[in-house]
């Protein structure tokens, strides 16, 4: 079953941000909503549980130098997503 990616209008303007500032991401950021919202556990997204400030959000990674950190809300099969950037930006 199919996740719902959920996009507040704050992770919008992060995202479009983020994508203006590296276009060279631009394809891997598509396939990484892709594959979060068929399977948010492949083992390529590294999907792991934040600690510390962070508790209670997941991350996943875009490739070995950006992440996207969001709210994974399995119950519901939604993912909300919160943040994307590099991992200074995100963490």
């Amino acid at each position: 079953m199919p996740f719902r990616l959920i996009f507040p209008e704050s992770y919008n303007k992060r995202a479009a941000r983020f994508l203006k500032r590296h276009p060279e991401a631009v394809t891997q950021y598509e396939k990484t909503l892709k594959l979060l919202e068929l399977n948010p556990h492949h083992p390529s997204l590294r999907l792991h549980a934040l600690s510390g400030k962070l508790a209670g959000l997941h991350s996943v990674s875009i490739n070995m130098t950006y992440r996207i950190t969001l709210e994974l809300i399995v119950t519901e099969s939604e993912i909300i997503l919160v943040n994307v950037g590099d991992h200074e930006a995100v963490y």
